[in-house]
């Protein structure tokens, strides 16, 4: 009697599943990314890429990247577990990106927009030289164009590696953006999770109009930096953006899906009263 071969195994390919942070809901790659990266199951809102993130607000077509090439040094010869370098190396192989930013410009609905777009998973978002420059661009290019400012943060704040230089940023896109306000140009800042650091104390809390994603984190410290400081117990959802609309520190929580609708609308507003103003004047 012959004996059974055992039965071959389906090769299941690696990479096509992920699990909601939140409530652990194995959730299928494709479909999640249809979805915006929203958790079907409980409307977690995951992080996305920055070129998903363009993809999802930019009309077809329609972006021109700026300083595509724009890449960091290392001007310390910074070395913990590993040297700068290596780390920026294994980001840019992990996103396919130069740096944790990508500027440019796009039409949002009807608009031109200018717009500059973190990427977290390019070590933490966090805002090196090339990323305050970016930034700086982005405001630049608004500027001179005469267009309104999308920016999107993600990120865990200033890069140590680069120092003072990184510190620096802060004072850099703060001051570009004070220039498109003296020009009348509407900036609108979209917080993401997370927003903490050098951003949350710099370009991401200067908006015209400041939009949070539910249940961002947005901080300067992180909460159990806080808790440990001060030993004390914080109150339930601190830091995260529906604490911070209820207390005045962001102008609304947008659910994903209704988040490019909404800036459109913003930025339709903003731009017609500046053109009263400016006709007016």
């Amino acid at each position: 009697m012959p004996v059974n071969e055992p039965e071959k195994k389906k090769h299941v390919p690696e990479g096509l599943w992920t699990k909601c942070p939140s409530c652990q809901h194995i959730l299928y790659k494709q479909e999640l990314a249809k979805n915006l990266h929203v958790c079907s199951k409980c409307g977690e809102h995951l992080r996305m890429s920055a070129r998903d993130r363009v993809a999802q607000l930019v009309e077809e077509g329609t972006f021109v990247e700026l300083a595509a090439d724009l890449a960091p040094r290392d001007p310390l010869g910074f070395s913990d577990t590993a040297t700068y370098s290596q780390r920026l190396k294994e980001s840019r192989k992990k996103t396919g990106l130069k740096d944790a930013a990508i500027a440019g410009e796009g039409r949002m609905g009807p608009h031109r927009t200018a717009l500059c777009v973190l990427d977290f998973a390019f070590m933490g978002g966090s805002m090196g030289s090339v990323v305050g420059e970016k930034v700086a661009l982005a405001a630049e290019h608004a500027l001179k164009e005469k267009l309104p400012l999308l920016v999107v943060s993600a990120s865990g704040g200033a890069r140590m590696q680069e120092g003072i230089i990184s510190l620096m940023q802060m004072a850099k896109t703060s001051a570009a953006l004070s220039r498109l306000g003296q020009a009348r140009l509407p900036f609108i800042s979209v917080i993401t999770d997370p927003t903490t650091g050098g951003v949350t104390a710099s370009f991401a809390m200067l908006g015209d109009v400041i939009v949070a994603e539910p249940k961002a984190l947005v901080a300067f410290a992180g909460p159990r930096v806080i808790e440990q400081t001060i030993r004390q117990t914080l109150p339930q959802g601190f830091q995260q953006s529906e604490f911070l609309l209820k207390h005045g520190m962001v102008d609304m929580v947008v659910h994903r899906k209704e988040l490019k609708n909404t800036l459109v609308r913003i930025f339709g507003f903003l731009m017609k009263a500046r053109s009263k103003k400016t006709s007016a004047a």
